[in-house]
This record gives structure tokens, sequence and C-alpha cells, in this order.
């Protein structure tokens, strides 16, 4: 994914903002990332990504995501919604 791909689909936050809130706020938990937009408290489906980030940013490597596309990430979701893991965007 790409810095100005929305890992939110929800609440439409991007990696840009993520990251940059990681960088200025220092969350001490991964939780405190829904205080970035809201993000993480919709569908569920970017919490592990979310969670990616922090753990990341706590170690001081980058946030890389294994090569996957904007478009694979939203298909990944759509699927996640269809299984009944996440509550369907309103």
């Amino acid at each position: 994914m790409q810095l100005d791909d929305e890992v939110c689909l929800c609440f439409h936050v991007r990696k840009r903002k993520i990251l940059n809130f990681l960088r200025i706020h220092k969350p001490r938990v991964a939780s405190q990332l829904s205080e970035c937009g809201g993000a993480g408290t919709g569908c569920g489906w970017c919490v592990a990504y979310l969670k990616k980030y922090f753990k990341d940013f706590q170690e001081g490597a980058d946030a890389a995501d294994q090569d996957i596309t904007a478009e694979e990430y939203a298909q990944g979701r759509s699927g996640y919604i269809a299984e009944g893991k996440g509550k369907p965007p309103s």
C-alpha cells in the first residue's frame, strides 16, 4: 500500500495520516490509534494493520505492507464483511 491509500476504509483514514499520528503523538498502546480519525472503530478490518504499524513504529522499522495493493486490500475487506466477521459500513 502507498502512503495515500486508505487503511481504514470505514472512516477514510490514509496510511500517511496514521504514520504521522504515530510519529507526532507517540501512542503508548495500539488501541490509541483509534484517536486518529476513528481508525479501527468501524468494521474492524484494519485493526491488524494498525497493530502492525504500531509494532513497526515501536521497533523503529518501516511500515511495509508485504506488497499488498490498495485493490487487494479492499477485496480482502469485502470478503471479511461477507463472512460476517465485521459489521458493514453505514
